[in-house]
């Protein structure tokens, strides 16, 4: 395989495209309030993915900023910390129940926006919300409505 097309297939993550509510609603809460993604993806992939699919953030947080993975407590208080917000003030918002719960133990509010395809037609995790999430929503639209935005 030629050098430019590995390299190309190498970065397609790069590249892909958001949920279609993702940019309207993701808007929509950033012209309220913070927002990060904490990802266990690195700076570059999320400064793509934003560039590609017009996502706003004020910054990008995770794994290279807090030096830790999640669901490890770290990467979540670290990303708090970050921010110069006690965990009681940041929302993680997530489609994956698992993750929800290592957020709110380290005191995170929660919100738990479902992608009922993100694992493929056959998906049988995360379909609803497994606990009592501070915020449910069908998509950001509906998110950005419940967080006032």
């Amino acid at each position: 395989m030629p050098e430019a097309e590995l390299a190309s297939l190498n970065h397609a993550w790069h590249r892909l495209d958001p949920w279609p509510d993702a940019a309207a609603g993701l808007a929509r809460i950033h012209a309220r309030l913070i927002t990060a993604p904490l990802s266990n993806g690195n700076i570059s992939l999320m400064i793509d993915l934003a560039r590609h699919g017009g996502l706003a953030w004020d910054a990008i947080l995770g794994a290279e900023v807090a030096r830790a993975y999640k669901p490890t407590r770290e990467a979540y208080l670290r990303t708090a910390e970050a921010l110069d917000l006690p965990p009681g003030a940041v929302c993680l918002v997530a489609a994956h129940n698992s993750d929800l719960a290592a957020a709110r133990a380290c005191g995170f509010v929660t919100a738990f926006v479902p992608r009922l395809r993100e694992h493929g037609p056959a998906q049988t995790t995360d379909l609803r919300p497994e606990a009592a999430w501070e915020f449910v929503a069908a998509d950001f639209g509906a998110l950005a409505g419940q967080l006032g935005a």
